[in-house]
């Protein structure tokens, strides 16, 4: 029997919101700091996906400028109804101390593909916005509400009529659910069937106690009643399952009437460890049983590392291709930046054709203007190499391959120079929680044009090399070192206080010029390749 291989989505997708239009199956997922906002995945089969959009491509959209890590784009929701698609996001501008900035937004498209609307604002009570569309036509915002008269984060769902019209929020907010004992209840969804309206709920907390859980009511407004069995998805209690933190997800009805529902997991390195690449996407098939509740088909709360393939016929996409040579007159959809958009005044494919030119900015440091571009690393086992051009004139002139989480966390191969200029060195430095280590070991690459770069990463190890005969041979710079704390566990385990850390592994390449934001880097191409080992 043919299987569906989970994850799905592999690498920092998480927070699934999925829908259907006619045979064509779309999810999208959050993208918080990373820009542009929301990943939009397509299939026609339920097993093969690829990225077809990122629809908050400009300010006007989307303004992340000195947003806290982490923050951001929050669990989007994707519907669509009568020809047009709705996308409603938050964009979290701060976390610290009881109040939360969490505004929400609504764009709309008619081409998924296409330009999506300037956004219509909604509310800012909460955050995990959805829309949901009942059969009268009406249409209901929900969100998870932030009480911070009783210091709640979590304060329950609620909800409130949006009128299409007048592009807008109207009537009252109604309360709809406390969530149950679980807490930390979020990410809200509600659909019809027969005769009842479900409300999927995210509960526990999106770590090891995560799970998903739904209720019903025979109207809208409720009262709703918890399933039978609270939780209907869950991998905390059973800690050597390989698919963790199972939650946060949404329902979806294939053409031949079989239900599936897709959700969020991580992928620990060790029991109950770090998730280096981040929190990613599942499916599992749901089976409704004559009390008419929801179960896994499996049955089990456990999710499957394969589930069977629905009546559908395969339809896969071709694969990207492992080396970029930037050649193209856009960026593929593989690459993001962080918080502000791509345009000419720092990154360009036309100013010397065949290279990406990357004009310095600050610091990887900075929440406002990095000079970066990165990939989600989506495998354990890759090797990641890029052919840089760079004549740094200061210290302050730095470029080259970064391993990033956020930032305070990441490790850095970079070609700088000293205080006169007189010599062009290659160093290795990393971040852990904002403190800097510089490895001892630099390299003199003085009078040298072309240099490439590469890190492998074998699951928490990495160890950066650089080649200087045009890949013939690759030397090893610097000790190995700990990719572990490029993960959502580590960065939550050092912080006294609880922070946001929600995204996961990143690769790519940046540019710094501390001293006057212009010096530029030219690379000639970017590789990334999973390692099969044998």
């Amino acid at each position: 029997m043919s299987t569906i291989q989970n994850p799905i989505l592999r690498g920092f997708n998480p927070d699934p919101s999925i829908v259907r239009v006619g045979e064509d199956y779309y999810i999208a997922t959050s993208t918080f700091e990373w820009f542009p906002g929301v990943q939009i995945h397509h299939s026609r089969d339920l097993k093969n996906w690829r990225v077809i959009a990122q629809p908050l491509n400009r300010l006007s959209q989307l303004d992340l400028k000195g947003n806290p890590d982490s923050c951001g784009v929050w669990a989007p929701c994707l519907s669509y109804d009568d020809g047009v698609f709705y996308l409603v996001y938050s964009n979290v501008r701060s976390f610290d101390g009881i109040w939360k900035d969490t505004p929400n937004y609504l764009v709309t498209t008619t081409d998924i593909r296409g330009s999506w609307s300037d956004p219509i604002y909604l509310s800012s009570r909460g955050f995990d916005g959805s829309l949901f569309h009942d059969n009268d036509g009406k249409k209901y915002f929900l969100n998870m509400l932030v009480n911070h008269q009783q210091h709640k984060f979590f304060g329950g769902i609620e909800l409130q009529e949006y009128d299409p019209k007048k592009q807008r929020l109207v009537g009252e907010v109604h309360y709809l659910h406390p969530g149950s004992s679980l807490g930390c209840t979020e990410g809200p969804h509600i659909f019809k069937k027969d005769d009842f309206y479900y409300l999927i709920l995210a509960e526990g907390g999106t770590e090891y106690r995560h799970a998903m859980s739904i209720a019903r009511s025979s109207s809208l407004l409720g009262p709703y009643e918890l399933h039978p069995n609270t939780m209907i998805l869950s991998s905390s209690e059973n800690t050597t399952h390989p698919l963790q933190k199972a939650g946060h997800g949404d329902f979806v009805q294939t053409s031949d009437g079989k239900w599936y529902t897709v959700f969020l997991v991580g992928r620990p390195l060790t029991e109950r460890g770090k998730c280096i690449l981040g929190r990613e996407t599942a499916i599992e098939e749901i089976e409704w049983k004559d009390n008419g509740w929801p179960y896994l088909k499996n049955g089990s709360k456990l999710p499957r590392i394969e589930v069977p393939e629905p009546n559908i016929n395969e339809h896969s996409f071709n694969k990207s291709p492992i080396r970029d040579d930037f050649d193209a007159e856009e960026l593929s959809f593989d690459f993001q930046s962080l918080r502000i958009p791509k345009n000419e005044s720092w990154i360009s494919l036309r100013e010397r054709k065949g290279f990406l030119r990357l004009k310095g900015k600050e610091s990887l440091t900075s929440t406002h203007t990095q000079a970066l571009i990165a990939r989600r690393v989506q495998h354990f086992d890759i090797e990641v190499s890029t052919a840089i051009e760079f004549y740094p004139d200061d210290i302050l002139e730095m470029a080259g391959l970064v391993f990033y989480y956020n930032t305070g966390h990441y490790h850095y191969l970079h070609v700088t120079s000293n205080y006169k200029g007189t010599q062009k060195l290659l160093k290795v430095i990393s971040s852990d929680h904002f403190e800097m280590t510089e490895q001892e070991q630099q390299i003199d690459v003085t009078g040298l044009s072309t240099i490439v770069l590469k890190g492998v990463l074998h699951h928490e190890e990495l160890q950066f090399y650089y080649s200087i005969d045009q890949e013939q041979t690759f030397v090893p710079i610097g000790k190995v070192l700990d990719a572990s704390i490029l993960s959502d566990d580590y960065v939550r385990e050092r912080d006294e206080r609880y922070r946001p850390a929600f995204t996961g592994m990143f690769v790519g390449i940046c540019c710094q010029d501390l001293g006057y934001n212009k010096k530029h880097a030219d690379f000639d191409w970017f590789e990334y390749k999973e390692i099969h080992k044998k």
